[in-house]
């Protein structure tokens, strides 16, 4: 019986193109300005200015959380964390999740109370610092758009930059109705859209973050077709104990315990078992552990079909 650990072909880079300078500047500029979206909201008590200010919080998040996958993620593994500080990512990442539930939960509840018994908006103050939010998503969006399609972290805080431009225009349209109209319910209803916007996103985020801390296996990966990729590579008589699972977002592992057909050699079957994962998978670090039929593994108390 033997085990081998293989990685596949690629350069283990999960950052690569993310330029470190640039979504620093981004990050200033939104926090910045998420700062001044809350102030702004309650100055001229705007709904629609604070739900906007928590779709903006998800992108200081995604920033945030981009920058952790560059700089804390490549710090080496030491021996209390062996698999370094990858899941970093991930706990920044469901901590965002979670305020963006209590924030979301407390516009709506507060929009309940503003159909009830409407409130006086400043229109002009309200349009003005929404007009501001949306220069600086422009201007993020340019700073993101040179990394965004060599690292996922960044690609994810650009697409939160995005969407949240559309929150901003949202937010100066009802600004403008309620300055030419006096329909004041229109700032709780513009609230609401955003938040309505925002949470099924949000859910998404805290689905797949809390996979991820439960070890699950990571979206997109069948695990029958997986097993049976690995049935199927010659030498291979058959495969159990086999888990999936990632660290961070774009970070897979696999183990499994591979049979070996009568006269296959470990080292050769470990390799293709590998290259198939990598190729077909995109799973570039699995540890293999081959077993000859005549030797079956021992450790049937964990044996998976």
């Amino acid at each position: 019986m033997s085990a081998g650990h293989d990685h596949g072909g690629h350069a283990h880079d999960h950052t690569a193109g993310a330029n470190a300078k640039m979504l620093s500047w981004a990050l200033a500029l939104t926090t910045a300005y998420l700062v001044a979206e809350v102030i702004g909201a309650f100055v001229f008590n705007s709904l629609a200015l604070l739900s906007d200010a928590a779709h903006m919080l998800t992108d200081v998040a995604a920033l945030v959380i981009a920058l952790l996958a560059i700089r804390l993620g490549q710090k080496p593994a030491d021996d209390k964390r062996t698999f370094g500080y990858k899941r970093f990512e991930i706990l920044a990442a469901a901590f965002n999740a979670l305020l963006l539930f209590g924030v979301a939960i407390y516009v709506l509840v507060e929009a309940v109370q503003r159909f009830r018994q409407p409130e006086a908006v400043q229109s002009t103050g309200m349009m003005i610092v929404a007009v501001i939010g949306l220069v600086v998503n422009l201007i993020s969006m340019k700073l993101l758009t040179s990394g965004k399609d060599a690292s996922m972290n960044v690609k994810g805080a650009y697409l939160e930059v995005w969407a949240d431009m559309i929150g901003s225009v949202g937010v100066i349209a009802g600004a403008l109705a309620i300055r030419f109209t006096g329909w004041t319910w229109v700032d709780p209803v513009v609230a609401v859209g955003i938040g309505l916007w925002v949470l099924p996103r949000t859910w998404v985020l805290l689905r797949d973050t809390t996979n991820v801390l439960l070890e699950g296996v990571p979206g997109g990966i069948k695990l029958p077709e997986l097993r049976a990729s690995i049935a199927g590579v010659p030498g291979v008589a058959g495969v159990h104990d086999l888990h999936v699972w990632s660290m961070a977002s774009d970070d897979i592992n696999c183990t499994a315990h591979v049979t070996l057909v009568d006269g296959a050699g470990a080292h050769a079957v470990r390799k293709a078992v590998a290259d198939t994962l990598d190729s077909r998978f995109g799973i570039e670090h699995c540890t293999i552990q081959t077993e000859a039929a005549a030797e079956p593994c021992e450790d049937t108390g964990h044996l998976r079909p």
